[in-house]
């Protein structure tokens, strides 16, 4: 079973249960022997949940995918008596006393949780190295980063530990690691998977939760389960017109789609990105989509400049949220994380709602556009996975946070115009994403293309995104199903 185990999906293990050719208890010890080979060299698994698995692999199982083992992300998708610590040493000896909302639903659609996946500290960074758990590694090079925040998850199913693990995206926190690990990512609609009880809505309603996956079919079917309300949503989100797995044996028709590889925030884009994008583009065509060069009127410093301050605020509301939980003092966080905290707390509140309030012209302006087109076509990345390591903070602007940090100098520093010099610098590999956050549109990363990052190395995925209307998951379902089929990609792993 060792062998065979990674050769299927979620949903091809769930129907070897159901025919009872494998059991849940034996497909979990497969599960947990990979693990144990692999996890060593990815640090994906960061909290083991062997004995809870063990235990509820032998109950009597039922759901879509009852008895399939499966990962869920250390942040957010809180397990009863079990750590979350965001990836955060702030955080390591906290234990929520009731399960997520989410969780709940991973569970009633069967799954056999058995850990919990890293996430960078607050899952602050499209990379995942943190103080705590160190750094997570890219199966298909394991030099480099699986991307983040959701990067666990992704190197735990690229390297075949899990058919498909939960995650979130915040900022492109599913479709970055999708992109990196040769997965299919969607990131659904704002409020088409609850986030409660704990909160209404993450990030504002910027981040979604849901699953990385190697197949299509997995990621929709598993959209059934989780989608829908719970007691207390700040809203209910128009329900779909069928299942999203029976929108996978529908045609997407005749689709107009726009593509951009421009950066919103003018900064360069890798060749190979581009190339995906083009290639993409030429295939869409030739599957008889109408498709040309065009993109919404957005100013994307702009928005670079609301997600941040969003992001900078939600920071400080993390760390105060942690010091109430546990005590911790400013040295269980990370300097880059106080650092975001400080910039956060100097911003007043008007300052934050003017921010906020300007999402509304973005997805007004993107509304406008899919007046036109169906879907927008853009680069998933803006560069290959950076080396481990490679994007430390170096010496010299250690000293020089310290130093800020010492002399509170948060609101001097919004004065100097770093929020702009923050976007291009921490933006500047993963510029595509965040549009979809802040619109709350649905977005997915679908892996169609491969090339080496360096002479001599391995072949390394490149995906490409597409976004969709706000509630119109189907369309984007619908397309992936047809890309799945014309050019598949579930043979294609890493030889880790």
């Amino acid at each position: 079973m060792f062998n065979e185990y990674r050769e299927y999906d979620a949903t091809g293990l769930a129907a070897l249960i159901a025919r009872r050719e494998v059991s849940a208890s034996e497909l979990l010890e497969a599960a947990l022997a990979r693990a144990a080979a692999l996890n060593p060299r990815l640090n994906a698994i960061c909290i083991p949940m062997t004995d809870i698995g063990r235990t509820r692999a032998r109950a009597s199982l039922s759901g879509p995918f009852a008895g399939v083992p499966f990962l869920i992300k250390d942040i957010a998708q809180d397990y009863a008596g079990v750590p979350t610590t965001a990836g955060s040493r702030a955080l390591r000896a906290w234990t929520p006393q009731a399960h997520a909302e989410i969780v709940e639903r991973f569970l009633r659609a069967g799954v056999v949780i058995f850990g919990k996946t890293s996430t960078p500290e607050f899952a602050l960074k499209a990379l995942t190295e943190t103080a705590l758990f160190g750094a997570t590694r890219n199966p298909w090079d394991l030099q480099r980063t699986p991307g983040g925040s959701s990067g666990g998850a992704a190197a735990a199913v690229a390297a075949g530990i899990v058919p498909m693990a939960g995650a979130s995206d915040g900022g492109g926190s599913i479709r970055i690691p999708a992109s990196y690990c040769g997965l299919f990512g969607l990131r659904p609609s704002r409020g088409r998977v609850p986030p409660g009880p704990a909160h209404g809505e993450f990030w504002d309603g910027a981040s979604s939760e849901h699953v990385l996956t190697r197949s299509v079919r997995d990621s929709a079917r598993m959209l059934d389960a989780l989608a829908g309300a719970d007691v207390g949503s700040p809203f209910v989100i128009a329900a779909p017109e069928r299942a999203y797995v029976e929108e996978l044996q529908r045609e997407p028709g005749r689709l107009r789609i726009g593509f951009s590889t421009r950066s919103p925030i003018d900064t360069a884009v890798d060749s190979e990105c581009v190339r995906a994008v083009e290639r993409t583009a030429k295939l869409l065509e030739g599957l008889g989509h109408h498709v040309e060069m065009a993109e919404p009127e957005i100013d994307g410093h702009a928005l670079a400049r609301c997600f941040l301050i969003m992001y900078f605020g939600q920071v400080a509301a993390n760390m105060a949220e942690a010091r109430a939980l546990t005590g911790a003092g400013d040295d269980q966080f990370e300097l880059d994380t106080r650092g975001l905290g400080m910039l956060g707390r100097a911003l007043s509140a008007g300052e934050y709602v003017t921010a906020r309030r300007h999402w509304n012209d973005f997805a007004r302006a993107l509304g406008r556009f899919h007046q036109r087109y169906d879907l927008l076509l853009l680069p998933s990345v803006a560069m290959p996975p950076s080396k481990i390591g490679e994007q430390d903070m170096p010496a010299s602007e250690q000293a020089a946070l310290k130093l800020a940090l010492r002399l509170r100098a948060g609101k001097l520093l919004l004065k100097t115009g770093i929020v702009d010099k923050f976007a291009q610098k921490s933006l500047q590999r993963v510029p595509f994403t965040q549009l979809s956050n802040l619109t709350g549109t649905p977005s997915m990363s679908v892996p169609l293309h491969y090339a080496a990052v360096e002479a001599g190395g391995p072949e390394l995925p490149v995906g490409v995104q597409f976004v969709a209307r706000h509630g119109d998951e189907a369309t984007l379902f619908r397309l992936a199903a047809q890309l799945e089929q014309v050019q598949p990609w579930a043979q294609r792993r890493p030889s880790i």
